[in-house]
Order: C-alpha cells, then structure tokens, then sequence
C-alpha cells in the first residue's frame, strides 16, 4: 500500500472504535440473555415435580414473581450470598409485564453445609416489596416481611402467619426445592443489565407498567413461563 493510499492512523483508530461499538449490544446482552433462559428452566423444572412445586394457589394471587438462578456461595471466612435474577409483576388486566432484572446479596440464607449455589424463587403477594425495590435497595425482613413458603402435599399444613407475610421465599439446592429464610437478604435493581437489554434510560417502574414495547425473545419467553405457571 502506496503513501498516497494508506489510511490515516486516526481514521483507522474511529473504524475500530465503530466496529466496537456496533458489537458491543449483542456481547453485552449474552449474560442476560443466559440468565434469562436459565430463569425459565429453573421455573420449569420447579413446577414440573407435583411434591415439590409452589402450590398453584399461591401463584395465581401472585403480585409479582422473582426468579434469581444460581445465587452463589461468596466469601471464605464471613459466609454471604450473591446472585442475579429478573422480576415480573402482574398487570391491572392480568398480563405480565417484561422482566427487571435484579440483584441480591446477603447472608447464608439457612442453606445446608457446603452448598455452593441455590436457585431462589421469591413470590411477591403485595405492591409493597416491589415498590420498595424501584424505590432503591431493601432489605428482606426489615422492609418487606418474608416467610419460607410451602411446597407440593406441604401446602395443606401452611399455617396463617406464613402466607400472611408479604413475600414467599423458595429455594432448590442440591436438586431439593423448599422454602427458605431470606431474612437480612438485600434486593436491588440491576440498572446496567436493564440497560443492556431494553436501551439507555429505561426505569424498572416503565417496565412493570407496560410502557416498554420490542422486548428480545428471551424476555418473552420468561414472561410466557410465568404466565404459563400461574393461570393453571
């Protein structure tokens, strides 16, 4: 290549820089597209084992539902919980609205010795925890009361002071699924991956209120697999 042909070091350096940029969507959404898929399997294969799975009843009154896959043991001598996962709350017509995604953090959540990771189901029966969440980071317990939930032929035995709490909590470790207590857990709104997914400046409150359109195919499906679940 001749002098005269050669392109500028600077206009080589902005082509670069473009090329970057047109890719960075489809690299930065694979971690929410996988979280989002496994979100669905583990909501599926939940609800697929009759003596294991949230009881029907509890779902259909659901106000919002939380599904965090593969929350992981952090930390070597102070033991603590971290993982991410996607909401959907429950529109005035019935239909569910696109998924925010969310973080948690907290303590050992009452897993079993030497679990690493747990998939967390979280059934919200109230406005009162999903508004606390949009509003900045709340605390499980303190700002929202939360309760073990029952499970499969349990759910006849669950007594009133577990289902008048405002959020049911699950978990599946170890290929076990029960209730669990989430007690001091912090819940919080993943902006970035909200980004990611849906564009700069969407809000979590335009997504629970229907105000976000061309959703990608993987948010889809988490949205029919709850409503799937919960209209049996």
């Amino acid at each position: 290549m001749t002098a005269s042909t050669a392109l500028p070091m600077s206009r080589i350096l902005l082509l670069l820089a473009l090329a970057f940029l047109v890719a960075m969507p489809a690299h930065a959404g694979r971690k929410e597209q996988k979280r989002a898929e496994t979100a669905v399997q583990v909501l599926r294969e939940v609800q697929s084992t009759p003596d294991s799975e949230i009881p029907a009843a509890l779902l259909e009154k659901a106000y919002a539902i939380a599904v965090i896959p593969e929350v992981v043991k952090v930390g070597m001598v102070v033991g603590g919980r971290r993982g991410k996962g996607l909401i959907s709350v429950r529109q005035a017509d019935g239909t569910w609205s696109n998924p925010a995604y969310i973080a948690i953090t907290g303590g050992s959540f009452g897993f079993q010795a030497g679990v690493q990771s747990a998939d967390i189901i979280l059934v919200f029966r109230t406005p009162r925890g999903v508004n606390n969440l949009v509003n900045g980071k709340f605390t499980l317990g303190a700002d929202a009361s939360v309760a073990a939930g029952p499970v499969g032929r349990q759910a006849a035995a669950a007594t009133d002071i577990e289902l008048k709490a405002e959020i049911i909590a699950y978990a599946r470790t170890r290929g076990l699924f029960a209730g669990i207590a989430l007690d001091g857990s912090a819940l919080s709104i993943d902006y970035d991956a909200i980004e990611r997914v849906y564009g700069a400046g969407v809000r979590p409150r335009e997504l629970f209120e229907g105000r976000v359109r061309g959703a990608p195919g993987f948010i889809v499906d988490f949205r029919d697999q709850i409503e799937e679940q919960t209209s049996r």
